[in-house]
């Protein structure tokens, strides 16, 4: 059976629509005819490029139609039903040269930058970022892109963007944790950012990391693990972390004549080597039987196995200790 509609909800939809309509004859009524003549061709054009070569052609003749919006509007909508990746950044990127300041060029920017992503074009995607973030500063979505795209440049070893991805990233992780929504965020889009949170620490980390400020990148790859305990790559890197400390405590341990201070020097190696072993352990209990870590699986083996036989004189025990850190399976 079809739900009864609330009268008020119907009400407020029909007037909606009426105004919508009233407001597109006004436009249609204050324009000449031949305003009418060239945006009714930009409708009527076979695809999105005849289309746009239209209003490009509209809007040169008639750069103050009161038509504009509805042309612009139109052409936007068609450019986004294009499927080829490469025409739809094509045409995308001539609409701005056009739309630039009319009211659909700011979502268009957003696919803009959607596919220079895919496109693996990091330094366009930070130039047009830029540009929107000048304006916008506290558009999450366009901070958060340029954060992950930022750091996938800098593990392809373009590492002119690091000091912005790091700003960026953690601006983003602000704002999330504040829980700003932009005004011009749906519910739907802004549940998606929030859930880019653990990613945003792990690649902040990882930034941190890369250049050698552990005391960033301790916290944030930890924050990283909280958020996502499935994910085995931030437990590889903190592991990483803690690997260094105790191997710099360890040559410090060696290298102490003996007294009352190298019994603490040793107990604190050992204690570092421990939460190496755990934090491996982990990384391998997540990654296990999951096809895409299985090059990250082997890795992290070679590197737990000595410490742990070092540890225990055994590898006995290392694989019940892997398993139970492995991710419960779902029901």
């Amino acid at each position: 059976m079809m739900p009864k509609l609330n009268y008020v909800s119907l009400l407020a939809a029909v007037l909606l629509i009426a105004i919508a309509s009233t407001a597109f004859v006004n436009a249609q009524t204050k324009a000449s005819e031949g305003e009418v003549k060239a945006a009714a061709a930009v409708t009527s054009a076979a695809d999105a490029t005849a289309r746009l070569t239209a209003a490009e052609a509209f809007v040169k003749k008639y750069p103050k139609s009161t038509l504009r919006p509805e042309v612009a509007q139109g052409v936007a909508t068609e450019i986004g039903k294009v499927a080829d990746a490469g025409q739809r950044l094509s045409l995308a990127e001539r609409y701005l040269k056009t739309f630039s300041d009319d009211a659909p060029a700011e979502k268009m920017r957003g696919v803009v930058i959607d596919e220079y992503v895919r496109a693996d074009r990091a330094d366009d995607a930070f130039a047009l970022g830029t540009t929107i973030l000048a304006k916008q500063p506290e558009n999450v979505g366009v901070l958060a892109t340029l954060a992950m795209v930022g750091t996938e440049a800098a593990k392809k070893q373009n590492t002119k963007h690091v000091a912005q991805t790091l700003q960026y990233g953690m601006k983003a992780i602000a704002l999330i944790e504040a829980d700003k929504k932009p005004a011009t965020t749906d519910d739907a889009a802004w549940t998606y950012q929030k859930s880019l949170l653990p990613t945003l620490y792990l690649d902040m980390g990882a930034l941190s990391l890369a250049g050698g400020n552990a005391a960033e990148a301790r916290p944030r790859l930890e924050k990283a693990i909280q958020l996502n305990p499935a994910d085995p790559t931030g437990y590889v890197f903190l592991g990483g972390l803690i690997d260094d400390e105790y191997r710099a405590a360890a040559e410090s341990y060696k290298a102490m004549a003996e007294g009352p201070e190298k019994p603490a020097a040793l107990k604190k190696a050992t204690e570092l080597m421990d939460k190496v072993i755990d934090l491996y352990a982990h990384a391998l209990g997540a990654a296990a039987d999951k096809p895409q870590y299985k090059g990250m699986y082997d890795t992290v083996l070679e590197l737990i196995t000595p410490y742990y036989r070092y540890r225990y004189h055994s590898t006995t025990g290392l694989q019940p200790l892997i398993d139970k850190y492995k991710t419960p399976a779902k029901p």
